[in-house]
């Protein structure tokens, strides 16, 4: 066994552990221009096969002597995030190379839940005022912070809000609105109509 895969393999079967089964990690001899070992082959390379570093004296690796993340196509199409470090002493190159595929596939399947697939059809929540309270209230407490932190200008906003689409034309509306707003229903029929400009 080369003395490099026995200095550096057990940090490289670490990385693979971790990162298995989406990463492959490859260990090269850069002098040699050959393939020393590889954790998790997923490219068809092995041991002895022509590295094709290239001519790495040209390219300035970072502060660190680490190139990358950069990115590689493999010939099925597989879309890779790869980082190349600079051994020394005695020297080799260590390179990581991580299937992307699975995680973009990952975040298209979140994505696809997260949004909304067509427009939500109005007529079925036109007359919810519920929902229309809900709505309210949580796109407020999305700019404003939580209810609990609320001055009165806040709830003043929202209150006229609501009863501009009408909910407290709805009987059961008040104590609703108390609930999501957090306070009692006198504070919101207070507030109502310091809203409508009606005299105590």
């Amino acid at each position: 066994m080369d003395d490099r895969v026995e200095r550096y393999g057990p940090a490289c079967a670490a990385i693979a552990a971790l990162l298995s089964p989406h990463a492959e990690v490859v260990l090269h001899d850069p002098d040699e221009d050959v393939v020393l070992a590889v954790w998790n082959p997923f490219s068809g390379r092995e041991a002895g096969d022509p590295s094709l570093l290239g001519e790495l004296d040209e390219v300035r690796p970072g502060p660190d002597g680490v190139f990358g993340p950069y990115p590689k196509v493999l010939a099925d199409g597989r879309t890779l995030s790869s980082v190349t470090a600079m051994l020394r002493d005695p020297d080799a190159v260590l390179c990581v190379n991580l299937d992307r595929g699975p995680f973009e596939q990952a975040a298209a399947l979140l994505a696809a839940f997260a949004a909304p697939v067509a427009p939500r059809p109005e007529p079925l929540f036109e007359h919810d005022w519920f929902d229309r309270v809900n709505e309210v209230v949580g796109s407020s407490v999305r700019l404003r912070g939580p209810v609990e932190r609320w001055g009165k200008p806040d709830r003043l906003a929202v209150l006229s809000e609501l009863d501009s689409s009408g909910v407290f034309a709805v009987r059961r509306a008040a104590p609703e609105v108390a609930r999501a707003l957090k306070v009692s229903r006198s504070t919101v029929y207070a507030l109502l109509a310091e809203v409508r400009g009606e005299k105590p």
